[in-house]
């Protein structure tokens, strides 16, 4: 949730912290700081900068500073009011300054434990722990080994987490360590850096490294040593750092968000790149042991869990595989029957998202064996701990409301329900041929839906006015209207509700009045004229009808209703079309209100605590 950067160098390092942070700022911006020390300096104490304003505000801060060795944080607040007080890094007497990414679950257990040792906290986080644990070790030990000291206290944090640590008395050390939050070991020439996310540092680093569940690292400006579990040396995998990719950058948008709306196209054009076939071989799989599962369990949170009940239809339609969607911060925590021929479908755009990889885990743990990961980050543990993975290439995505990985997390997940309908001898050759020739037609199809952007920034305007919006849709295209619903909540602050058309009058018809638009995703399939009596049942009542309409469908509009119509009728392709309007009024509404479209109050992108 939160982002770190550190770094050990000979040079002066605070823009390359506030650098990093700017590039994180993603996963947190509730606060951020960050703490030096400077090797030349003699007595080289721990300087420390915060703030409660965005990074920009911290690097004003920063050109008063330098440091040959320092650690930064921006932070998404789970522990703790938003303030000053409350940002990281923490420092303990002067002597540790720790950052964290995670929630310590048994912190107030060791805080309690601490005070009686005379420890005097500062804050109301969970991390202020950590930093009293290490100076407690570290002291008791004559100050002789900070890494030890750090190792020492690891076990007693019960959690999730990634830290820093730097000494005040080891100016060209500084130590990482993981369990269950994502930590980067990146290499640079004479100098070394920490980070939770390789973009923090691309176009600095030449190589990075991944470091695994457990693992210690010690960085210097000249070296790096990473330990496992047990305390041993080891090596891992060394990458070419990633180029700064363009996606950095904004270019001609006001907003992230809005470039990636307009990156789809290319995102799932990248996605489909080079798929010439259905099959096991799309998602890395033993063609024999593809034939054993019968049944589906799909896990996700958010946004990939509308994916996934979209899939939901897909996979039953075409494929007659019986499919379960469940939410995954809920199923581990309730009782499962498991069945070992089910394979266990995981969802997420980072593929570190805590909720998930727990739900993973849990499923492993009752034994199933077929796990296949869709996800956008290759190196992400979901990927790793999975049998099975098809990656998407939807690109960096920096908006907190995602909008490219939703689209292609939906092309990954219909290629799995056609592969499947394949195995099942629902696909012959030439339906095939029709089938690939229908999704590779899918970014110009989009390109038609995004020239709909000026239309919808004139509906924008009356959304701008209302405390309360609903959202319609039936069939595939429900968990569509669920996906619209949660993007106008997430970026502009209007509570925002979706339901099944034809549960409109067991209930939510009681909502309806002239004040709150209900918007409908009418496409033209089996069940329109179901839905045109809906929209009726709506109109009746006064309420002001908001409808994504195929080209074909003869719905016009009339008083208290207003049609956009969508370029081409797609079939079961329609909800990677009908999302994008969605996606493109809440964008709208959110810059009409004057709202952060890109970091949305409370909210952060990168879910990577429980």
């Amino acid at each position: 949730m939160c982002g770190i950067v550190g770094a050990a160098s000979r040079k002066n390092i605070v823009e390359v912290l506030i650098e990093g942070l700017r590039r994180l700022e993603y996963r947190g911006y509730d606060s951020c700081g960050f703490a030096v020390i400077n090797g030349e300096d003699a007595k080289h104490p721990i300087e420390r900068a915060r703030t409660t304003a965005r990074v920009s505000e911290l690097a004003e801060q920063g050109k008063d500073f330098h440091g040959t060795l320092g650690i930064a944080h921006t932070r998404w607040a789970t522990h703790g009011k938003p303030d000053t007080q409350n940002a990281h890094p923490h420092i303990s007497n002067g002597l540790i300054a720790v950052v964290h990414n995670g929630i310590i679950e048994n912190y107030e257990s060791l805080r309690t434990e601490l005070k009686s040792a005379g420890y005097v906290f500062a804050s109301e986080t969970d991390t202020e722990v950590i930093a009293h644990l290490i100076h407690q070790a570290y002291v008791s030990s004559e100050q002789a080994d900070l890494v030890a000291s750090v190792r020492s206290v690891l076990p007693r944090l019960h959690g999730a987490y990634a830290i820093g640590v730097i000494a005040q008395d080891s100016p060209d050390v500084l130590v990482g360590a993981r369990v269950g939050s994502p930590l980067v070991v990146a290499l640079g020439d004479n100098e070394n850096f920490l980070a939770s996310d390789a973009l923090a540092l691309a176009g600095r680093a030449h190589s990075m490294m991944y470091l695994e569940e457990g693992d210690v690292a010690i960085l210097k400006a000249e070296s790096i040593e990473i330990l496992d579990q047990t305390g041993k040396s080891v090596q891992r995998e060394r990458k070419a750092m990633p180029a700064q990719a363009d996606s950095v950058d904004l270019g001609p948008y006001q907003h992230y968000m809005q470039k990636e709306i307009f990156e789809q196209p290319r995102a799932i054009g990248d996605t489909l790149a080079n798929i010439a076939s259905f099959g096991p071989e799309l998602f890395n799989a033993d063609p024999e042991q593809w034939k054993k599962f019968d049944q589906i369990l799909i896990l996700a949170c958010g946004t990939s869990y509308y994916s996934a009940c979209v899939a939901k239809y897909w996979l039953e339609d075409l494929a007659g595989i019986p499919t379960q969607v469940e939410i995954a911060s809920e199923y581990r925590y309730r009782t499962t029957v498991p069945n070992p021929s089910t394979l266990i479908v995981v969802v997420s755009q980072s593929g570190e998202t805590a909720d998930t990889l727990a739900a993973l885990r849990h499923a492993q743990s009752l034994g199933h064996q077929y796990t296949l990961a869709i996800c956008n980050v290759a190196s992400s543990a979901m990927v790793r701990e999975t049998n099975w993975n098809f990656l998407t290439k939807a690109g960096t995505e920096i908006g907190v409301a995602s909008t490219k990985a939703f689209t292609t997390q939906l092309v990954a997940l219909y290629l799995l329900a056609v592969s499947l309908a394949k195995r099942a001898g629902k696909v012959s050759p030439e339906r095939e041929k029709e089938l690939l020739r229908d999704l590779r037609h899918l970014p110009k199809a989009l390109h038609a839906v995004l020239a709909l952007e000026p239309q919808i920034m004139a509906w924008s305007a009356a959304f701008a006015k209302c405390e309360n919006a609903l959202f319609l849709g039936r069939g595939l295209h429900y968990p569509i209207a669920l996906e619209g619903a949660l993007k106008l909540k997430e970026i502009s602050y209007i509570h925002a509700e979706a339901y099944p058309a034809g549960e409109l009058k067991h209930g939510p018809l009681a909502l309806v009045t002239e004040k709150m638009p209900v918007v409908t995703v009418a496409p033209k399939d089996d069940l329109l004229e179901k839905l045109k009596s809906n929209m009726q049942e709506v109109k009746a009542r006064g309420g002001k009808l908001y409808v994504f309409a195929d080209q074909d469908t003869d719905i016009t509009s009339s008083e208290g209703i207003n049609v956009i119509r969508l370029p081409e009728h797609y079939g079961n392709l329609s909800p990677i079309l009908h999302v994008v309007p969605l996606q493109l009024l809440a964008y709208h509404t959110a810059c009409a209100l004057g709202t952060d479209v890109d970091k949305p109050r409370n909210l952060a992108k990168s879910v990577t605590v429980e």
